[in-house]
């Protein structure tokens, strides 16, 4: 047992908020799915474990932030900081995990460079789609006040609340929906996934969730 990891992972628990989508629980499941992605690859399987576990440990204060303007990858790379330091690793160590954790977000401009960011943002990518990331959507709709269920005209829609970038970040979170999330992003997912084995896992993931929004919209408009 890495005492290190395991003293990580007691803080992260602590420190994660409440929301189902983003909370302990989806942690660990990105830290698994990373140590699979990396299996067989020439990485540092700790950089990766570590920056899995600390990834979204920022998620409180860009919750809290009314204005959107604050980067949850950001500001977990800076709360990381002090703790690895506290637990010896070296400055350089330090960089690489925070450097992945940083680039770990899909909307934003910082891009995975290692290998290790990529099988860390491949890992979380996949949470966003299948079973899994329909679930986590719906507690998002919750936790937002958003819609459950919303089509709209996505150039139109990433012009007013995605900063008139459809990788734009969201402004106003009640106006989003699964479906828009779909829309803009996650069906997309094999365009930007790094890994072969992300991409194969997406594949299957995928098959569910496009399933899924056809039969939501067909529920939605009285057809069945």
């Amino acid at each position: 047992m890495n005492k290190k990891i395991e003293k990580i992972k007691e803080i992260v628990r602590n420190k994660l908020f409440d929301c189902p989508a983003h909370n302990f629980d989806h942690v660990i499941r990105v830290y698994t799915l990373a140590v699979k992605l990396a299996k067989g690859k020439k990485v540092d399987i700790n950089v990766i474990k570590i920056a899995a576990l600390l990834h979204d440990i920022g998620g409180m204060k860009e919750m809290n932030d009314p204005s959107g303007k604050t980067d949850h990858a950001i500001e977990s790379a800076k709360m990381s900081k002090p703790i690895l330091k506290k637990l010896g690793y070296s400055d350089k160590k330090i960089k690489h995990i925070t450097d992945c954790i940083i680039q770990h977000r899909y909307r934003t401009e910082n891009m995975p460079e290692t290998l290790e960011a990529k099988i860390l943002f491949d890992a979380d990518k996949l949470e966003t789609v299948g079973a899994i990331g329909i679930a986590r959507a719906m507690t998002w709709v919750g936790r937002n006040n958003a819609s459950i269920f919303k089509k709209v005209d996505i150039d139109k829609y990433a012009k007013e609340n995605l900063g008139g970038c459809i990788k734009g970040r969201i402004k106003d979170k009640t106006k989003h929906s699964p479906q828009i999330q779909w829309e803009t992003k996650d069906k997309n997912i094999l365009t930007f996934l790094y890994t072969d084995k992300a991409k194969k896992m997406a594949k299957e993931r995928m098959k569910f969730s496009i399933d899924f929004f056809k039969r939501l919209e067909r529920e939605i408009k009285g057809e069945l």
